[in-house]
């Protein structure tokens, strides 16, 4: 069926467009932009989207799906449900799975799991063999069976002469390396170490453990010519040695959770394992250096590193619980509630890190919205209030901080490859 998204904005940073229009699309292609006839607007189903953003598809560049080893947690398909109703139309998938992305074969199984699904998926692989820091994956075959990236996720790369290698052979097709920064030797703690993890008394990590690995890294991939990626950045040192990389030309990106941009460490004080994280949960200082990193271009992207764990899992006594929470369908709400109209970022910076960005970092074309193309598009209510859930969240698990919560935005619909999500359904187009 042909369907017009009528009276909808359209904002596509790459492409300079910001205009309020109606959107003619027939088998997944967008026919016409504006100039639709009173014959095609009767034949087609009209979805009345005054107000409405229209945006090229998001991207989820941290994304842990558990398949294969874990589908208690999550499944390829339930994950792209998540992901199709927080507004993504993609996601990049971390290796750390049972088995480990480490082989072609996981990488296949992974792409034909989620071949049929609107949401593209595809797969960051095991920047070492096993994510053991030992030896390294195979990395050219990796890359030829649909790998975007190379990762150790979870953990940092164990050494400087192994991440010497992997920019070597990365560079030669120009895939970063995402890296988790974080110094083991320093990392043994339930949380961030603070007059908050005193109070508490809970062993904490401080930002230096961050901070070490971000500095390694950057000098790494100075020497190298590499590219490096930056996950889940938390640290307030870690942005600033960020912003100086970038100042000096060195090829490092980097990105930053809802979640570090809107709690701190304070939010441990109800022993809730919800708000345990890896990197932990910040001070205010470094909540506010994340936003003004946002906000001056340092942090390219928003991610929402979601890790879904069980209900038995997350219930253990805090310091043993898993890190890591869920984030797809939240991301957007908290971006818009905490970015969008605080005024730290405007619509066209924040469509930037959430589509536009990710996908330049992981060498992928951004949507076009011109006549012709494939609609690859999220639409969006910036202003929607509505309460989260986790009740209602298509993630087979539960664990987020932010449930019960007033937010405000919310996806209204997702359109790839010839579907679209509206009203809680999936339907083609």
């Amino acid at each position: 069926m042909s369907i017009i998204l009528k009276q909808v904005r359209v904002i596509n940073p790459a492409q300079g467009m910001d205009r309020k229009c109606d959107l003619l699309i027939e088998a997944g292609t967008i026919k016409k932009i504006d100039g639709i006839s009173a014959a095609e607007f009767k034949s087609a189903q009209v979805f009345e989207f005054e107000n409405k953003i229209c945006a090229p598809g998001f991207l989820d560049m941290h994304v842990h799906l558990r398949e294969p080893g874990r589908e208690d947690e999550e499944t390829v398909e339930t994950g792209c449900n998540a992901a199709a109703a927080g507004g993504f139309t993609a996601v990049a998938c971390m290796p750390n799975t049972n088995p480990d992305i480490d082989s072609a074969e996981i990488v296949r199984f992974i792409k034909e799991k989620a071949k049929n699904h609107l949401v593209d998926v595809y797969p960051v692989a095991a920047a070492s063999l096993g994510r053991k820091g030992e030896a390294l994956s195979p990395m050219y075959e990796l890359r030829d069976a649909g790998a975007v990236a190379f990762s150790d996720d979870g953990v940092a790369i164990k050494s400087a002469a192994l991440l010497r290698h992997m920019f070597e052979y990365s560079k030669n097709f120009g895939m970063p390396i995402i890296e988790h920064c974080e110094d083991e030797s320093l990392s043994d703690g339930a949380m961030n170490e603070s007059f908050t993890s005193t109070i508490l008394g809970l062993p904490a990590i401080p930002n230096v453990a961050e901070d070490i690995i971000v500095i390694r890294d950057i000098i790494m991939a100075e020497f190298t010519g590499g590219k490096i990626h930056i996950a889940h950045i938390s640290s307030k040192n870690s942005v600033m040695f960020v912003s100086q990389a970038k100042a000096k030309g060195i090829n490092v990106t980097a990105e930053v959770t809802p979640h570090h941009f809107t709690l701190t460490d304070e939010s441990l004080k109800t022993f809730d394992t919800n708000f345990k994280m890896s990197p932990p949960l910040r001070s205010r200082e470094d909540v506010d250096a994340c936003i003004k990193g946002l906000r001056d271009g340092t942090i390219d992207c928003i991610a929402s590193d979601h890790a879904p764990h069980s209900i038995e899992e997350k219930e253990m006594e805090f310091i043993y619980a898993p890190n890591g929470i869920l984030g797809l369908e939240t991301t957007l709400a908290l971006t818009m509630g905490e970015l969008i109209h605080k005024m730290i970022l405007t619509l066209e910076q924040a469509i930037e890190k959430l589509s536009v960005n990710p996908r330049k970092i992981l060498n992928l074309p951004v949507p076009e919205i011109k006549e012709g193309e494939t609609a690859n598009l999220t639409i969006f209510d910036p202003d929607l209030i509505w309460t989260a859930d986790v009740s209602k969240f298509k993630s087979i698990s539960k664990n987020s901080p932010f449930d019960k919560r007033l937010m405000t935005g919310k996806s209204i619909a997702v359109i790839n490859k010839g579907r679209m999500f509206f009203d809680d359904r999936f339907f083609a187009i």
